[in-house]
């Protein structure tokens, strides 16, 4: 592994992006299509960006089997501004909705939706972080205009391995940290929101697959940037949108394609995940993770060093020696503590051997 390419990025998002993406992004930075301009200077209205707006579009329809009545629709404002853009778009049907609470960005997103409507809990906050309680003790509206509920919680490390039964109502999902990472059947969603930023590219946009039958009633007050009836309708170039961004992330859609698609991503997934997890169980509880086992993430991994409750000089220790070996963005969420390691889909196999590696090396030192 040559100098330039020795840094191994676990960060939760932004996050590391495939090295063949960033090479070919550096060789067209200056000249687009030997256009003499870079992509950054185009029009958004001009043939160029619409093809890569179309093919990004495409691609995500061929790698996650979007059946023909949903809709794809790139737009900004992050996971956050989805947030608000779902219960302006979605919640007029009844005016309330029921949310999942299982960690940080869903409690966050049930909060801003409150702000459009009536919100329903259908479980009170977990016993204990980390854990989602079980489906058979949800109280459900029958009478929502949807349930919502965060696949992958980025922050809390909490993944579902199904999908809720919501009876007759849709489901809206927030899948910003593990699109691309394992097969989705689109058809049982209402609504899927995800910011780019962690699988699929850079920071700036935010894709969102939408059912046909749900657009057309947003709230009056709903801003047009906002408006999913109005995005779909303007093919997501309403006004000048995160071109860059865009285009980034349509070469990383084509690298998936190209390296297996989501099956292979999946498999991949499965197996990084499983070397972090096994080490942790073979260092005997010095790295330890939080996490209720039946619903640990595959994809961010929080854990603590030096036993169950951590230890906060060893975990700086830890963090300060892994700098030295080039690892990095390990660090813990600020509101949570200990480390944190993030396996998306440009992370390699041999970046986590690299890790477990380490760890193993440190709990000898240390242990």
């Amino acid at each position: 592994m040559g100098s330039s390419q020795s840094a191994l990025n676990f960060g939760a998002g932004p996050a590391k992006l495939p090295r063949e993406v960033l090479s070919e992004v550096q060789n067209e930075l200056l000249s687009f299509k030997d256009s003499g301009m870079s992509l950054m200077e185009m029009s958004h209205r001009s043939k160029e960006y619409s093809k890569i707006n179309n093919d990004a579009q495409n691609a995500i329809r061929q790698l996650l089997n979007v059946p023909d009545n949903y809709k794809i629709l790139f737009m900004q404002g992050g996971g956050t501004g989805a947030f608000a853009a779902v219960a302006m778009n979605l919640m007029n049907r009844t005016g309330s909705a029921d949310y999942a609470v299982t960690g940080t960005w869903s409690g966050k997103a049930a909060k801003e939706a409150a702000k459009y409507g009536k919100v329903n809990l259908v479980f009170p906050k977990a016993d204990k972080p980390g854990s989602i309680p079980a489906e058979s003790t949800w109280t459900l509206n029958s009478n929502a205009s949807y349930l919502y509920y965060c696949d992958n919680e980025t922050v809390d490390g909490v993944e579902f391995h199904y999908i809720p039964n919501s009876k007759d109502v849709p489901i809206v999902c927030d899948m910003s940290s593990s699109i691309m990472t394992k097969h989705v059947d689109v058809s049982k969603f209402g609504c899927i929101i995800g910011g780019a930023q962690k699988n699929i590219g850079p920071a700036g946009v935010t894709v969102v697959i939408i059912r046909e039958d749900l657009l057309g009633n947003p709230m009056q007050i709903c801003p047009s940037v906002f408006d999913f009836t109005h995005i779909n309708k303007e093919n997501s170039v309403h006004n000048t949108p995160a071109t860059f961004s865009v285009y980034v992330m349509e070469k990383v859609l084509q690298w998936i394609k190209k390296n297996g698609g989501v099956a292979a991503m999946e498999k991949q997934s499965a197996e990084k995940s499983k070397l972090l997890y096994d080490a942790m169980i073979q260092s005997n509880n010095f790295f330890s993770c939080p996490i209720d086992e039946d619903v640990r993430s595959r994809i961010n991994i929080p854990f603590r060093v030096g036993g169950p409750q951590g230890n906060e000089e060893l975990e700086a220790k830890f963090l300060e020696e892994a700098e030295k070996l080039k690892m990095y963005q390990l660090k813990g969420h600020r509101s949570v503590g200990g480390i944190r390691a993030s396996l998306y889909n440009a992370v390699t196999s041999e970046d986590v051997t690299s890790l477990v590696k380490f760890m193993e090396e440190f709990k000898k030192r240390y242990g």
